[in-house]
């Protein structure tokens, strides 16, 4: 029996989509990728249908090549990144810096110099996926800020609504707001917009 097989499966294995115009490159990525454990689930010669497939069997990692037809690596990179689809890999032949700093500003999270070695590949890919899941865990918490803000802006107003009409003291008002939440069995929030709605 395999450890695979005697430990439970704890997560699923990561989802790959591949897009290299060279057969064969794209082969032997394939087979490497699934030998390490990770699902291909798409593949593709061309940038344009890259994003499609992206978009459409959403992976966890998009490994793309630089150069292919119907649109570069960057630019798909940068269409992928833009909606948060995936992490994004990018394979290029080249190392000049200009387009390693355009692929940084695409969104492209890692990048492998080709011909790479395998042992290279799977911290690629594993970086990749680390830093996607790093901008995608910091956005869930601004976003959480930014509602706790909104949540406080709106608590603030309808205290001010009471007490301009109602003479409340602050700390009354904010009781009033924290009762009637409970009575209502509603949030605070929603409380606070029925207030400013009249």
């Amino acid at each position: 029996m395999t450890q695979a097989q005697s430990e439970p499966q704890s997560q699923p294995p990561v989802r790959i989509v591949i897009a290299e115009d060279e057969a064969i490159i794209r082969l032997d990525l394939k087979e490497s990728l699934i030998e390490e454990g990770y699902e291909v689930v798409g593949e593709t010669g061309r940038g344009d249908e890259a994003v499609e497939l992206v978009r459409a069997l959403e992976p966890d990692v998009a490994i793309l090549d630089i150069k292919m037809p119907g649109m570069d690596g960057i630019e798909a990179g940068r269409l992928i990144n833009a909606d948060r689809l995936a992490a994004v890999l990018l394979l290029t032949a080249f190392s000049q810096r200009d387009l390693i700093q355009q692929a940084s500003g695409a969104g492209v999270l890692a990048y492998l110099v080709k011909p790479f070695q395998r042992s290279e590949l799977v911290p690629a890919v594993e970086l990749a996926l680390g830093r996607f899941r790093e901008l995608k865990a910091i956005e869930g918490e601004a976003a959480a800020l930014q509602e706790r803000l909104e949540t406080r802006k709106l608590l603030d107003r309808a205290k001010g609504r009471l007490m301009d009409e109602q003479g409340m003291s602050e700390g009354d008002a904010y009781r009033h707001l924290q009762q009637t939440a409970m009575e209502q069995r509603s949030t605070m929030r929603a409380v606070a917009e029925d207030i400013l709605a009249g």
